[in-house]
């Protein structure tokens, strides 16, 4: 996990999300970081929806010494605290926190006098089996026979 920690401030705009993705594709290129990228999104899209658009935030990505990532998100809303729902079939929200629980070893909210911090941590990515640089494929991923496991293909929003 070369490049952490990686810490970002900036506002929390509906246009950042996929920018904040981009740049961790790019930083974990030829890592499996489908998981890392996916909740960072969530947690962002938590802060533009319930404390609205254009809220100073805090990314830090960052590895643990027990090798895990850990990824969290700070806001200056230290009342506004995140809470895991229920969700039925028909429901067209409220699955974010859902994500994040079933994806990250381990989550958690850290209370400020005046911020919050939501934060997760997940098992680091690891290198995907194929990956060249150069953007070309492997002939053992070409032909199917992966030695490790296969690139979560997961997507957000």
């Amino acid at each position: 996990m070369n490049g952490l920690p990686l810490t970002w401030e900036f506002l929390a705009v509906p246009q950042a999300v996929p920018e904040v993705r981009q740049i961790l594709r790019e930083r974990f290129e030829g890592e499996d970081a489908g998981d890392l990228v996916l909740c960072v999104s969530e947690l962002l899209a938590n802060v533009i929806t319930h404390v609205g658009e254009r809220t100073p935030v805090a990314l830090r990505v960052s590895a643990t010494p027990s090798g895990r990532v850990r990824v969290a998100v700070s806001d200056p809303a230290a009342t506004v605290w995140p809470v895991l729902r229920e969700t039925g079939p028909e429901g067209t929200s409220g699955r974010g926190l859902q994500l994040l629980d079933a994806l990250a070893l381990r989550w958690g909210v850290e209370q400020a006098p005046y911020r919050k911090t939501v934060w997760c941590e997940l098992r680091a990515p690891k290198s995907r089996a194929g990956f060249r640089p150069d953007g070309a494929e492997s002939t053992a991923t070409r032909y199917g026979s992966r030695t490790g496991s296969p690139p979560n293909s997961a997507s957000c929003c």
